[in-house]
């Protein structure tokens, strides 16, 4: 695996598109979504003020994430994950994230 781009690398530039993951905790609700600015959306869920399903499940930890240059393969990319099955997504996880960390740290630094 290469280096992980994040949000405020000089790369971000260049994907501008992020498609996350989020979990309620290793194994629990899953929850895939699109944005321009991974930062904000992610926080917005922690703290609660995206109304919906995240807010709903408790679902607030960062497990996966991955850039995309233009809004429509980000858009296309999170429609696919959704459709997969949920072991699919997990697996997806596990690649890049075994331990099930939270990545919203790494991202804000």
């Amino acid at each position: 695996m290469g280096r992980r781009v994040k949000p405020g690398d000089d790369e971000l530039n260049l994907m501008a598109y992020w498609v996350y993951i989020l979990a309620s905790k290793p194994g629990g609700t899953l929850y895939v979504g699109v944005t321009n600015d991974l930062i904000r959306r992610v926080y917005e869920h922690r703290e609660g003020l995206a109304e919906g399903f995240t807010k709903r499940y408790g679902v607030k930890t960062l497990v996966y994430f991955e850039p995309h240059e233009t809004i429509e393969a980000a858009l296309q990319r999170e429609k696919n994950i959704k459709h997969w099955p949920r072991e699919w997504k997990i697996d997806l996880i596990v690649a890049g994230n075994p331990d099930w960390r939270d990545l919203y740290d790494e991202i804000v630094k």
